[in-house]
């Protein structure tokens, strides 16, 4: 037996969601960590012929409690998985700088505006490679950042996720943060098979990232005093965690570009789920997600009236 089948989850716990975003990124955690204790660490100097040693003469009980390990550390972690989250969204309390990262996020938003913005109708006619630069700016915008400057978030994937939460059901006059779980629960296999890969990717992502960050603090904690220049074996997780994060931004637009198609393809399988009739134009339909939205957010009883199951098909 060795080290290699831990990678692979045990029986039970091998679905999808749970291996990609919790057990994967505990296992290549806890496996740094530990070549760097075989290897000697805390120490002057590290030997990682030493650690290759160690790590081919493991017997099946210790690969064993290592496996056991794994998958404890595993357990502890998934409840902590939507603290994770938030921290990456929302950034850094206030007295670590939050405020100046926000400002940061705010210039890029101003210059992708910049970017974004036309010359009035009073103008001569522009290049079309202008108007195409202009479009694709504004496209960027949207995706990134939610309209109204307060959302504005400390970091680059909380607002990536703001900008959907603002923007996604918008033309419909839909409020995405109360209606989203009720629309996810309709949505065709199909879509929702989308929905749940590209949400998987981004919680991976995230969760590698700050497996990564935690790697590279208590690396830094072991090769602290350590001769010539082991210390910079700490970069390593640090790299990774930069890189995991930047494919988390990434992944958060594919997550928030299924949500706004979501939105597009089955809102109306969520009103013959609450027994409403189909609105037949755009008004109709804006005032019924305006009612619900009143009603899931604050309460607000709605003035409807229920279909038949036959009327509503």
């Amino acid at each position: 037996m060795s080290l290699d089948k831990i990678a692979t989850p045990p029986k039970g716990l091998d679905s999808s969601r749970l291996y990609r975003v919790i057990y994967l990124p505990t296992y290549a955690l806890l496996l740094f960590l530990l070549v760097l204790v075989w290897a000697g660490a805390p120490g002057d100097e590290l030997d990682f012929r030493a650690a290759w040693t160690t790590a081919t003469k493991l017997s099946v009980l210790e690969i064993a409690l290592i496996a056991v390990a794994v998958i404890v550390l595993a357990a502890v972690l998934h409840p902590l998985q939507l603290t994770v989250m938030r921290l990456l969204e929302q950034g850094p309390p206030s007295w670590l700088g939050a405020g100046l990262l926000r400002k940061w996020q705010r210039h890029r938003k101003r210059k992708l505006e910049e970017r974004a913005a036309l010359p009035g109708p009073s103008a001569t006619k522009l290049p079309d490679e202008q108007v195409r630069q202009a479009g694709l700016a504004g496209s960027e915008l949207r995706r990134r950042f939610p309209l109204p400057d307060h959302l504005v978030r400390a970091t680059a994937l909380g607002n990536v996720l703001t900008a959907m939460e603002d923007l996604a059901g918008r033309v419909y006059s839909i409020d995405t943060v109360v209606a989203w779980p009720r629309l996810y629960a309709v949505l065709g296999d199909r879509m929702k098979a989308v929905v749940d890969d590209r949400r998987d990717t981004m919680d991976a992502a995230v969760q590698l990232t700050a497996s990564a960050g935690i790697g590279a603090i208590a690396a830094g904690a072991l090769l602290w005093g350590a001769e010539d220049w082991w210390w910079l074996l700490t970069l390593a997780p640090l790299v990774l965690a930069v890189l995991c994060y930047a494919g988390a931004v990434k992944a958060a637009l594919a997550y928030a570009e299924s949500v706004h198609v979501a939105y597009d393809m089955h809102r109306f399988d969520l009103l013959k789920a609450l027994h409403l009739a189909t609105p037949t134009c755009l008004s109709a339909e804006r005032a019924i997600h305006r009612q619900l939205s009143d009603l899931w957010r604050q309460g607000v009883p709605p003035d409807l009236e229920y279909v038949s199951e036959k009327e509503a098909k």
